[in-house]
């Protein structure tokens, strides 16, 4: 390993608003959380696997996650990708990241591996009937992934696709074409797994499903589309050993989270996630479960959001620059393209792009993103940047270990518990009620009167 790490903290835009010693000034409250958290003495201490996932998962080996993606490439035209939350985010956000923007257009010999495609995040019958016609006369192969296998929507989806696909494909055959990530032991899924001899993979007891992206969750499907999940493994690994520092100057993980809580102390309750690359669309959804689901309990949290720049400075530039100030800035920046074109001449037509003619587009994008965090900083917003080198395995799997590491670290400067999600399963009460599941009968006579009685009011 160099010595140089992989993730860049730069707090250049932030001087105007937070000064070094207030986040100095932090520095017991974070070297208590470290070693709090290297002994597991945190609230759900037996659900931080993640924190030596990467040295341990290297440890045991990847070949028989390795050989079932060669199984999916060799028998499948397409795969699916069934689960909701950090059951797929994870894996989506690793695809975009390494692989072309039309990947799954591209034809098979070029892309190297099936196309992939996620299902089970949504209840919407149009989606998956316009997922199935896409499908239509393909080889396909399912990887569901959940714990439970009880989960509403991965359920759903579980179901439909494994009878489309039933209806196609031969019995001893369908067994094959089917890939199960779940509970080592238990669970509907596991039952189910081992009745019908489905290949498995065990999503750890140890590791929350936001946290799950460098297990088989994420691994597996990955793995199928040909990304180099070992190299994934090693930039994690690498951000593993720089970041088991508790100081503050040495520990750029801990730095983050130290700001964002120093400005959350200052009225910033909004942290947008910036991205200046197409690619990293699903990263930031990724990134906005990690924090979300992290920090939003017991009436606190910063609220985690996320724009495409320069995209959205056409729709939401006006607001950020001069907008309610309650909210702050994270940049991520990509330092090399992993390709470029450059702009050529024409004098023919007056559109004023002469004067960047023979300049790389990656340059262009760049001072785009220098430009907006200046006139943002200017305008009283915050701005935070981290830089990676470029797309490949190795820097996406250190920026994963760097965010998950930083929003457990700020979950506990807040004093909450950033390991549980209590809240969601309060939708599911009220959803399981009015959808009549049994055991729910009590609550779905009280919330379908709540109901009738708000429409009879609103009708007045």
């Amino acid at each position: 390993m160099t010595n140089r790490f992989s993730v860049e903290l730069d707090l250049q835009f932030l001087a105007a608003f937070v000064r070094d010693e207030e986040w100095l000034s932090l520095q017991p409250f974070v070297t208590d959380l470290h070693n709090r958290l290297q002994r597991g003495d945190v609230p759900k201490g037996d659900g931080i696997g993640w924190l030596h996932l990467p040295s341990r998962t290297l440890d045991g080996g990847l070949d028989d996650l390795l050989d079932a993606a060669a199984s999916i490439r060799e028998q499948a035209d397409a795969l699916v990708v069934i689960g909701i939350g950090g059951s797929y985010l994870g894996a989506r956000a690793a695809f975009e990241w390494c692989k072309p923007e039309y990947y799954n257009q591209l034809p098979k010999d070029v892309r190297g591996g099936p196309e992939l495609y996620f299902a089970g995040n949504h209840l919407s019958a149009s989606a998956l009937s316009d997922l199935l016609r896409v499908l239509e006369g393909k080889r396909v192969c399912l990887n569901v992934v959940s714990k439970s296998g009880t989960t509403t929507e991965p359920a759903v989806a579980f179901r439909l696709l494994r009878g489309w696909l039933a209806d196609r494909t031969r019995p001893d055959e369908l067994k094959q074409r089917i890939f199960v990530t779940t509970d080592q032991s238990r669970g509907a899924l596991r039952k189910l797994a081992n009745e019908e001899g489905y290949r498995t993979f065990v999503i750890p007891d140890d590791v929350g499903g936001r946290y799950s992206v460098l297990t088989p969750v994420g691994l597996l499907p990955l793995a199928a589309v040909g990304v180099d999940i070992r190299a994934l493994l090693e930039g994690a690994l690498e951000a593993e050993c720089k970041l088991a520092s508790a100081d503050l100057r040495d520990n750029i993980a801990y730095r983050y989270a130290a700001v964002r809580n120093a400005l959350f102390r200052k009225g910033k309750l909004i942290e947008i996630l910036a991205c200046y690359e197409p690619a990293l669309r699903s990263f930031a959804e990724w990134w906005k479960q990690l924090f979300g689901e992290s920090e939003g309990k017991d009436q606190k949290g910063i609220y985690p959001s996320s724009v495409g720049y320069t995209t959205d400075l056409h729709s939401l530039g006006q607001f950020v620059q001069e907008g309610y100030r309650n909210l702050f800035e994270t940049v991520v920046r990509v330092d090399q393209s992993p390709a470029d074109l450059t702009l050529p001449p024409d004098e023919r037509v007056d559109d004023g792009l002469e004067y960047l003619a023979g300049r790389p587009l990656s340059w262009i994008n760049d001072q785009a993103r220098a430009a907006t965090q200046l006139a943002h900083a200017d305008g009283g917003v915050p701005n935070i940047l981290v830089t990676v080198p470029d797309r490949r395995e190795r820097s996406l799997g250190a920026l994963f270990y760097f965010f998950e590491l930083a929003c457990a670290a700020s979950g506990l400067l807040m004093g909450i518990n950033p390991f549980n999600q209590p809240g969601v399963e309060a939708y599911k009460v009220n959803m399981f009620a009015l959808l009549g599941k049994p055991g729910f009968e009590d609550r779905q006579a009280e919330i379908e009167g709540r109901l009738r009685a708000g429409a009879a009011a609103a009708s007045r």
